[in-house]
């Protein structure tokens, strides 16, 4: 759209993970170097973590680009996976076929494909992407693969590249185990400032056909203040600030325009909430003891809201949380009531998802009976396509003078019209007029015109009678 103005080969700020458009700031050329490292000392496991949108999977795009021959990489990108299917989608991608075989059969193979690399000189590297989305089993079955190793080396390298999720997953109890193999970790942060403006003129620059275009500093402070330094939002605020200054005519960006896209973003809802991207804990609690903690009050909340919903007078008293005694000071409960209120939310919430959930089955049956009235037409269309097949056949039949087929007395389960002729006799009684058929009268119904048999002459009758020959079936005079 605006690569010819602005002299670009191309969309400098597309979403793609293109590692010729990596700019190596501080914290992706570490990321890079630990990866490199971990791979090169052969170790165990390596976690890579960072915030949405912050290059994790650029960085893995880079590092695959620079391995030499001797690597053999197996890369799982969809980990909704069960442990099963994440072992089966590892077999695939390095050209295994796991198809028909039992999980044990795949491990045997699956190792013995490992031995034959080591012993080619060569090193096989799992690299999981997204791996925030594993389940605990599935965390455990890779840790399980793991153990196959030599006496001196591992056979397989793991990496793990996730959002922040992942480190509260590996910090449960349950994968004591797997936390302890891990050697090298790395967590990604977002750009500052300075970092901001060098990756877009460094974008800018790899795209120029010519001399490039500059975003000036004011422009890339709005961009970064907006953005918190995550380069996924940057470039999504970027690609739109060329696209509203090819829009203008505009070959230089000012701030001016700069805020008029982030506002038009922001109502539109294209760059989302502002987020913290420096967290590096999950919002889901790691502890399913405190997750169910948050909702016990929405219980409560639903059953206070049900009187209210019925319209019924009668008042529900606000629950008093444990914590707060008969004696305590009225400053206490005054410092309490925004847990109250955030019960109070999180109750509505999960109110709306309790209506939702009710709705479904409503949507379910009606999804169902518009199927089964769908398949009622069709056996109906398919009903009247055999019975128009039935005239065609018949009317070919007439048309052409062919006997009906022996044993065929109905067609798609319809009488056959008309009826077969049983005896020679009355075949030859009969005379079908095939002049109402295409010749001016579409769809008129057959004549049948019955003739009389001549009377036989009197010299027939008497040559008859004197030398007792029969009379011939067909008579010469018909």
């Amino acid at each position: 759209m605006y690569e010819r103005f602005y002299r670009l080969r191309e969309r400098p700020f597309a979403l793609t993970p293109d590692p010729d458009y990596l700019y190596p700031s501080r914290g992706h050329q570490e990321a890079l170097s630990y990866l490199r490292y971990g791979i090169e000392t052969h170790a165990g496991f390596v976690v890579i973590t960072g915030a949405i949108g912050s290059g994790k999977t650029t960085v893995l795009q880079t590092l695959f680009r620079g391995l030499d021959t001797h690597t053999t990489v197996a890369r799982v990108m969809n980990t909704l996976l069960d442990p099963r299917e994440l072992l089966e989608s590892a077999m695939i991608d390095i050209g295994l076929d796991a198809s028909g075989k039992s999980k044990p059969q795949m491990l045997k193979e699956f190792g013995e494909f490992l031995v034959r690399e080591r012993s080619a000189g060569r090193s096989v590297l799992l690299a999981i992407d997204e791996a925030q989305n594993l389940t605990l089993p599935s965390l455990e079955e890779i840790r399980m693969l793991s153990n196959l190793e030599t006496e001196k080396s591992k056979l397989l390298q793991i990496v793990l590249i996730g959002q922040p999720d992942l480190r509260d997953k590996l910090d449960r109890p349950e994968l004591e185990q797997l936390r302890q193999r891990i050697t090298v970790s790395y967590h990604l942060e977002p750009l500052d400032a300075d970092e901001t403006a060098h990756y877009v003129n460094h974008r800018l620059a790899r795209a120029a056909l010519g001399p490039p275009m500059v975003f000036k500093q004011d422009v890339t402070d709005r961009i970064h203040a907006r953005s918190g330094g995550v380069p996924r939002l940057i470039n999504v605020i970027a690609d739109a600030t060329l696209v509203f200054g090819y829009g203008e005519e505009k070959s230089e960006i000012d701030g001016t325009l700069v805020d008029a896209v982030i506002e038009d973003l922001d109502s539109t809802g294209v760059l989302g909430p502002r987020s913290n991207p420096n967290r590096r804990a999950s919002v889901v609690p790691a502890d399913p003891a405190a997750a169910a903690a948050l909702l016990q009050p929405s219980a409560v909340d639903r059953m206070r809201q049900e009187p209210e919903a019925a319209g019924t007078a009668s008042s529900v008293p606000t629950p008093v949380p444990a914590s707060v005694s008969a004696g305590s000071p009225p400053g206490s409960e005054a410092a309490t009531s925004p847990a109250v209120a955030s019960s109070s939310a999180i109750g509505s919430g999960f109110s709306r998802t309790s209506l939702n959930e009710e709705r479904r089955p409503g949507e379910l049956e009606q999804r169902e009976r518009q199927l089964r009235q769908r398949e009622l037409d069709v056996a109906a269309r398919e009903r009247e396509i055999l019975e128009q097949r039935r005239v065609l056949v018949e009317q070919y039949r007439l048309l052409h003078g062919r006997p009906p087929q022996t044993g065929a007395a109905s067609v798609g389960g319809a009488a056959v019209w008309p009826p077969p002729v049983r005896s020679t006799e009355a075949a030859r009684s009969i005379k079908v007029d095939a002049s109402a058929f295409g010749r001016g009268q579409p769809g008129a119904p057959p004549r049948f015109d019955t003739f009389q048999r001549k009377r036989a002459s009197l010299w027939r009758r008497v040559r008859h009678t004197l030398l007792g020959t029969s009379e011939p079936v067909l008579e010469d005079s018909l």
